[in-house]
């Protein structure tokens, strides 16, 4: 089940070209109370047509108008938006393209670009500004080609403090451009003039509320699966699996049957806490199943993080055809469908199939559940949470009546420690190191009562040994690493500036406890450039050395003991999520 949830609302359609801020500009669209969805800069005209969009966005992107092969949009596509008086809006590149189609000229910039928080100048008596009440504002360029002439009938509506053209609009043709990026925090009242062009100008209602979207899944779920069809749910104990088989037990009720598998990979007993909560709290239907000795088998030997990732996905797939073929022997009724709590960021982050989204924009990481699954499922999928963000989730968890304590559980992924063991997780002791590390860590940030106050925490084994003092004796044990990070929807986040206290006990607590670990380092480094969680390109990283620069703290790790934060000089300004 992966239409879109679109069709009773408003769409606001984004074309994606690349920018790293395009996720950004979709969720401030659904702020505003807006449906928004992301398609490939390059979708067919029939395929924006099917989508049937009452406004379309340009996103920005790292490409060049002037290259051939840039990507922009399909033939035919302003003559369809001007017949169905669909507003466009152009976003930095997507400025650049509707200038350059429309027999605009765009060039290099002559001062070499604007880059970070600059002031432009707008005019008040256009369309675009019509909302602001002063001249200048500041706003956030990242531009190295700017628009020096512009396609006739369109009108210059800001203009940089350089000079450079950063705001045009044709309102006759209701076609409108920014060079800069009001989608992020740094634009000041950048949601204001987003919110003014989509509701102002382009005359949308906000009727996207978490209310209707229940209703509207409960209703789909119903008619997909019928009046005797049933479903197994694949729970990991996190919030979207949780979410997704509560909302989906009240359709289907004993024809839902939830399975929660130990693959060898969880947290400090997460399995008895997590089957704790699902029987005495949320009185789901789940059946606990043990693939741990055959997951950490199936993972011997795999270092790189795909690899890793697909096994996970194909073992999961496993267990759950026997687990329907079992029920088929108990009770006499085959599942045909498989419920899982897919979110929008594993959609957009993951590598899609051909004819899919995101085409121009790098791939971030294959899913266990996205990428990671095999061609022959065997298996309708239900994903009610496919377009929806994190936060939207939660909203539909309290409506459903989750407990809050679990709806503010911090994230954990599905192919669990995996992907906070680097290299291969089952040499050694590395799992039940990072177990015992996790849990003190976790365990103190709720001490301090900072748990609430953190989108997620964890951490992450090393493959590396560090020299260490320990009972006055040299040791060569080994290094972790702690991670905690603020954010609203996991697209975007910043690091949780603990303060020395905190760093200073949660180390000692750590070094002190788990005697084969003698070194604690904290992750000081932001999404974008890094992603949350990590990879084992840090190994290759290590291998080839780091340049160390004591003043800067904004990228990589601090150590805790303040020895400063390295900084990569091999190009790689952030380690990607695994």
């Amino acid at each position: 089940m992966t239409g879109t949830m679109s069709s009773t609302h408003s769409t606001v359609l984004v074309l994606d070209y690349g920018s790293q801020y395009t996720q950004l500009i979709a969720r401030r669209i659904r702020e505003l109370g807006l449906f928004s969805v992301l398609f490939p800069g390059d979708a067919s005209l029939d395929r924006i047509k099917s989508a049937n969009p009452n406004v379309i966005i340009l996103s920005g992107g790292p490409n060049s108008v002037h290259v051939e092969g840039s990507p922009r949009v399909p033939a035919g596509f302003f003559e369809h938006c001007e017949k169905m008086s669909i507003p466009v809006l152009g976003i930095c590149y997507g400025m650049q393209m509707i200038t350059h189609l429309l027999g605009g000229e765009v060039k290099a910039a002559t001062h070499g670009g604007e880059y970070g928080r600059m002031p432009m100048d707008v005019s008040l008596s256009s369309h675009l500004f019509s909302n602001m009440t002063k001249k200048e504002i500041n706003v956030w360029m990242s531009h190295g080609d700017e628009a020096v002439h512009l396609p006739e009938g369109f009108s210059v509506v800001a203009k940089s403090r350089q000079g450079a053209i950063v705001a045009i609009e044709n309102h006759a043709r209701r076609i409108y451009g920014f060079q800069f990026h009001p989608e992020v925090m740094h634009t000041e009242s950048g949601l204001d003039m987003i919110k003014h062009f989509l509701l102002d100008i382009s005359g949308l209602k906000a009727d996207w509320t978490m209310d209707q979207v229940l209703e509207e899944q409960l209703a789909k779920i119903a008619e997909l699966v019928g009046p005797e069809g049933h479903a197994i749910c694949a729970l990991s104990g996190g919030v979207d699996s949780t979410v997704a088989a509560t909302l989906v037990h009240k359709v289907l009720a004993d024809r839902l049957h939830c399975v929660f598998v130990d693959n060898g990979l969880l947290r400090y007993k997460e399995a008895e806490r997590v089957m704790e909560t699902f029987n005495s709290h949320l009185h789901l239907p789940v059946t606990c199943v043990d693939h741990s000795k055959v997951m950490l088998e199936r993972l011997s030997g795999l270092s790189d993080p795909e690899a890793k990732r697909k096994a996970i996905g194909a073992e999961f797939i496993e267990v759950f055809k026997n687990f329907r073929d079992e029920l088929d022997k108990k009770i006499g009724k085959r599942a045909t469908f498989l419920v899982q709590g897919t979110l929008y960021p594993d959609v957009i982050e993951s590598c899609p199939p051909p004819g899919s989204d995101q085409k121009h924009s790098h791939t971030i990481k294959s899913h266990h559940n996205v990428g990671g699954l095999p061609k022959d499922l065997q298996f309708t999928l239900i994903e009610p949470f496919r377009e929806l963000f994190k936060d939207e989730v939660r909203q539909i968890g309290r409506l459903l009546g989750v407990p809050e304590q679990f709806i503010k559980r911090h994230p954990f992924p599905g192919p669990g420690l995996a992907v906070r063991v680097l290299g291969d997780v089952t040499g050694g002791d590395k799992l039940d190191v990072l177990r015992e590390v996790d849990e003190i860590y976790i365990n103190t940030i709720r001490e301090f009562g900072l748990y609430d106050e953190i989108w997620q925490a964890f951490a992450v084994f090393l493959p590396v040994r560090s020299v260490g003092v320990q009972g006055d004796q040299r040791t060569h044990s080994h290094v972790v690493a702690l991670r905690a990070v603020t954010s609203g929807d996991g697209m975007t986040a910043d690091w949780y500036p603990f303060k020395p206290d905190f760093l200073r006990e949660v180390s000692t607590r750590i070094c002190n406890k788990v005697r084969s670990v003698n070194r604690v380092v904290y992750d000081i480094t932001s999404k974008p450039p890094s992603t949350i969680e990590w990879v084992n390109l840090f190994l290759h990283l290590l291998m080839v050395g780091f340049h160390f620069d004591r003043n800067d703290r904004s990228k990589g790790l601090f150590a805790i003991g303040y020895q400063g934060a390295p900084h990569c000089g091999c190009g790689v300004s952030g380690l990607e999520d695994l």
